[in-house]
């Protein structure tokens, strides 16, 4: 049985595992590797440290879909939406751009709820904080070092990480590429901006009309929501296998601006999400503290030049298969992860 890898627990990722599992035409063993703790990559939801029950979207906070990927990609909407895991979004989102015919969705459970489904259909084993270094060729296999660990062996790779990562790898890959390949991967650029996950305690009022809002006259606030709003889950009791029960607060995300976020990259987390909090005071005034934080910097935060001429995927290698795969060789959002892993899988098709 051929053994798979794929390198990189986001949705492109998970959308592969899936559909290798369910369109390939002979059965594989796969493998999920991820450098991050959890699944989700830039759909990622956070967990509060002092409730698990209390989350919050860091990364996407919606999906939009246009009338013309409802009908190339029903299928995967039907899916979604008959197991609840999207939902019509029915809340206010001031200063939304919208479109004729475009519908919105939010994931009740969290956004990354969608990757774990895909996960869970693919039956891959998935394996957490396996940062990949090295890609080296032996006897017509890949040998795939990570940092900790021995290397182990794999038929074929299929690379969903961002890119400027795929052009860190050490090893025979790096030679492997040719110019014209270098110059596709290097031809990608992605935004970068912080996401400041606050958590409150049960029973505080976020007394604001809407469920998130763009922000244009701040210089480092670009979006607001109130996350269990925006889902629409409200404040909700959750009983625990006590007797007792536990209500969950209100939890808030900001996205910052993406010059904000370029110009304070290299910055500590903690100074960076401090000027966050200034800036919220202004936007928000009398917000209380909150009981818990979580900030995170998307170094890689969307695509802004997708990689030219890539038709959705990047095969490296043809023998061993080398493929890469995402939103950078198509566009940043969920239905160019899905045209990307359709692409992914019919490379496979083609060449295994």
């Amino acid at each position: 049985m051929a053994r798979v890898l794929i390198v990189g627990a986001g949705l492109t990722g998970s959308l592969c595992a899936a559909l290798i599992r369910k369109e390939l035409p002979r059965p594989v063993h796969l493998a999920v590797w991820d450098e991050a703790g959890d699944s989700g990559g830039r759909m990622t939801t956070a967990r509060s440290p002092c409730n698990p029950q209390s989350t919050v979207d860091l990364g996407a906070q919606y999906i939009t879909c246009t009338p013309h990927y409802a009908k190339q990609h029903q299928s995967f909407y039907v899916d979604l939406l008959a197991l609840g895991i999207l939902k019509p979004l029915t809340s206010p989102i001031e200063g939304m751009m919208m479109k004729e015919g475009d519908c919105n969705f939010v994931a009740p459970q969290g956004v990354s709820s969608i990757i774990k489904h895909y996960l869970d259909e693919s039956g891959a084993d998935v394996y957490f904080r396996h940062c990949v270094t090295q890609i080296n060729l032996r006897n017509d296999k890949w040998e795939v070092s990570k940092d900790k660990g021995p290397p182990e062996l794999f038929d074929i790779v299929v690379l969903t990480m961002p890119v400027p990562q795929i052009l860190q790898l050490q090893g025979d890959v790096a030679n492997l590429i040719s110019k014209c390949q270098r110059q596709q991967l290097e031809s990608v650029s992605y935004s970068s901006r912080y996401a400041l996950g606050l958590f409150y305690e049960a029973g505080t009022k976020i007394d604001v009309p809407w469920a998130g809002q763009y922000i244009t006259s701040n210089p480092c606030i670009r979006f607001i929501s109130i996350d269990n709003k925006k889902r629409n889950i409200g404040c909700v009791l959750v009983f625990l296998i006590t007797p007792e029960s536990s209500e969950i607060g209100p939890s808030l995300v900001v996205h910052t601006t993406v010059p904000f976020g370029v110009s304070h990259l290299e910055h500590s987390t903690e100074a960076v999400q401090e000027l966050i909090f200034q800036h919220l005071e202004g936007i928000l005034p009398g917000l209380p503290r909150p009981v818990a934080t979580i900030c995170q910097k998307w170094r890689h935060s969307q695509v802004t030049n997708a990689a030219v001429n890539s038709h959705g995927q990047l095969t490296l290698h043809l023998k061993p298969f080398l493929v890469c795969g995402g939103d950078a060789f198509t566009q940043s959002n969920f239905d160019g992860c899905i045209t990307s892993a359709r692409c992914v899988l019919e490379a496979l098709k083609n060449h295994v």
